[in-house]
């Protein structure tokens, strides 16, 4: 039996909510819709009702299986991640997307660092690989549904944020797709910003008269820099100059150089964000995913395996090709970075 660690994506699935479109549903969500069509999205999915992450999860997940011609009894380990407000309380969404692919018996484990957790779910299963032998095939599922209840999908973060989820097969060994190294940076000075205040252990109930979202998150970062602008921009700024770091790291650690990257994908974040990123690591924007952004929004932490996967269909990565997958996970706050050669 193979003792090494090396893991790669066999297949994988996908599940989305329902298409919309921006331009035509932005003054549902804010007062000044052209603030949001300024971020340069152009259409989103939202789950249907009654939909939850779970359901996209587990949909995802089988497709994922079946592309890999595998079946859930050949899995060894479940590995998922949610990147918003789960479902329950006192709850487990790793367990129960085992329970609805019938994965009984089979361990799992749960990541919830935003959408910054589908680095650290990879990192887990090759870790897993690495503690255990037997570990041979991992299913690594990762989803978002927007809880409507307690935020705006259209003003939170500067995003629009995407219902969808993605899942991939990865096998020990696998000779494509391979995970060759990560990175990452935590400032927990920042371990606030964009918390939702209300529906949580510390004040599980608005003050009377007052909702689940009626404090911006926003507002609260503007607040944590005194709303003093040249604060706020040296923020901005550190955002791209740590991710340039991680992504440094994570190539040094892969013994592999900037200037192989073939293509670098982040979050599907805003335009303007893009081509401060682009930038800042030093590759051209149109060698980013920042297109397929504007139609698919912010799906959390299924941003970068959507991409990746989309490339790969799309004919735009081929064997050999170095990709850098990024991500900046505002609660926290975290920076990302896993290096995968196609």
């Amino acid at each position: 039996m193979s003792t090494s660690s090396e893991l790669g994506i066999v297949a994988m699935g996908m599940a989305f909510g329902e298409r919309r479109d921006v331009s035509a549903t932005a003054a549902d969500y804010v007062p000044d819709p052209e603030a949001v069509t300024a971020l340069g999205y152009e259409t989103y999915h939202r789950a249907a009702p009654g939909v939850t992450a779970v359901d996209l999860a587990a949909e995802a997940a089988r497709e994922a299986l079946e592309n890999a011609d595998v079946t859930v009894a050949d899995v060894d380990l479940v590995v998922v991640g949610n990147s918003d407000v789960p479902d329950y309380l006192g709850w487990d969404p790793s367990a129960a997307v085992a329970r609805a692919l019938g994965a009984h018996g089979t361990p799992t484990v749960l990541f919830t660092q935003a959408c910054a957790a589908w680095s650290p779910a990879l990192d887990h299963a090759a870790g897993a690989m690495a503690l255990s032998p037997g570990v041979e095939t991992v299913l690594v599922v990762l989803a978002n549904v927007m809880s409507e209840a307690h935020g705006n999908r259209m003003d939170f973060n500067g995003c629009v944020a995407s219902d969808g989820a993605v899942a991939a097969v990865v096998r020990r060994g696998h000779p494509r797709l391979r995970r060759l190294s990560s990175a990452q940076f935590t400032n927990p000075d920042y371990a606030d910003l964009f918390r939702i205040e209300y529906g949580g252990a510390a004040a599980p109930l608005p003050p009377p008269g007052r909702g689940l979202k009626d404090v911006s998150p926003m507002a609260s970062v503007y607040r944590h820099f005194d709303r003093d602008p040249k604060r706020f921009e040296a923020f901005m700024d550190e955002i791209t100059a740590r991710l340039a770091d991680v992504v440094e790291e994570a190539l040094s650690r892969a013994g592999r150089d900037r200037s192989e990257v073939a293509r670098l994908i982040h979050i599907n974040d805003s335009r303007q964000t893009f081509r401060a990123v682009a930038d800042a690591v030093g590759i051209p924007l149109a060698r980013t995913n920042a297109e397929l952004a504007r139609s698919l929004g912010h799906m959390g932490t299924a941003d970068q395996l959507v991409c990746l996967w989309r490339h790969i269909e799309a004919g735009e990565l081929v064997l050999g090709d170095l990709v850098v997958l990024t991500g900046v996970a505002s609660p926290g706050m975290h920076w990302f970075c896993t290096v995968v050669e196609v």
